[in-house]
């Protein structure tokens, strides 16, 4: 018979994660909810408009950088810790944590708005793709439209659920909340601009190194969800082609599965930037692409669930 503790230590090793994941499932990110990341981007910008200025940018965006992500991490541990004597307080502050540091359905929902609205006419899907990239869209055609989705798609399952699923195995819910933090800010101030590119270079590196180890493990995982081993050759030649150190390597997989091709020169705040190819086969992609897509993301969210839920179990 299973003691009362021992259920209670197995429950607060699982519950958090799966109900937590469960729930982005569900109910993704309602607009009315209150985000902790929206109140980590007023934080950055609060900094970054004091001290983004002068001279040793570097240093100083360092000193915000590290700075940031160390404060949330001991928020999240110290309010934990204060909750200890409370078990099942713990588990559901925890299990809410889990939840707002997923965002895999949301981009989901999104990339599917954004194949669907380029079946209503091109300005409709260049306004909705307008939303979850960082290029100019004004100038895109359809199949642009719809490879710019593909690719955020898979960065995204990367940043927004493989990761930080990755780093609450490593260090809990504070670790799952700094690296929120890291890809934060690299998101607003990790650009190759005149305005950021030294205060945030080293924000920059962070989220480079925190999405090492994970942007690899996404490909494999997503390569293991289309039952085609084989296909990690083709990450291993094109993943390493991208400008980004990790993006390629999730973007390369999807590809692959797809037999398609990502990449090419964008617009970026006014400027082409030129990206390798990544794939070899530059057909038009469908809603059929995009469907296949969202199944190969499911699939590989699954397969880290349960291959993290299984460490946990027996930790």
């Amino acid at each position: 018979m299973v003691e009362k503790s021992e259920l209670l230590r197995y429950l607060l090793a699982v519950s958090p994660l799966l109900v937590g994941w469960i729930l982005d499932r569900l109910i993704a990110d309602p607009q009315w909810l209150p985000h902790p990341v929206v109140g980590f981007g007023k934080l950055i910008s609060f900094f970054e408009h004091r001290f983004n200025n002068g001279e040793r940018r570097v240093e100083k965006g360092g000193i915000v950088a590290i700075g940031l992500v160390a404060a949330v991490f001991l928020c999240v541990w110290g309010v934990l810790w204060l909750l200890t004597p409370w078990p099942l307080v713990k588990l559901g502050v925890e299990t809410v944590g889990v939840f707002y540091c997923l965002a895999g359905t949301t981009l989901a929902r999104e990339v599917r708005m954004v194949f669907e609205a380029c079946e209503r006419g091109l300005d409709a899907g260049r306004r909705q793709v307008a939303r979850i990239v960082g290029r100019d869209t004004a100038s895109l055609n359809e199949q642009e439209i719809k490879t710019a989705a593909l690719e955020t798609l898979a960065e995204n399952l990367s940043d927004g659920v493989i990761a930080p699923i990755f780093w609450y195995l490593l260090l809990g819910l504070p670790g799952m909340m700094a690296y929120k933090m890291v890809n934060t800010l690299d998101s607003m101030i990790g650009y190759k601009n005149e305005r950021y590119l030294d205060f945030g270079r080293i924000a920059a590196r962070m989220d480079d190194v925190a999405n090492y180890i994970p942007a690899r493990l996404t490909a494999f995982l997503m390569v293991l969800a289309s039952g085609r081993l084989k296909l990690i050759e083709f990450v291993k030649r094109f993943g390493s082609s991208h400008a980004s150190p990790n993006s390629g390597y999730p973007e390369a997989a999807l590809a692959g599965i797809l037999d398609c091709r990502f990449g090419g020169t964008h617009d970026y705040f006014g400027v082409a930037v030129y990206k390798p190819h990544i794939g070899v086969n530059p057909r038009e992609l469908t809603l059929s692409d995009m469907y296949a897509s969202l199944r190969i993301v499911f699939r590989a969210e699954l397969l880290m669930l349960l291959f993290v839920l299984i460490i946990r179990t027996f930790l």
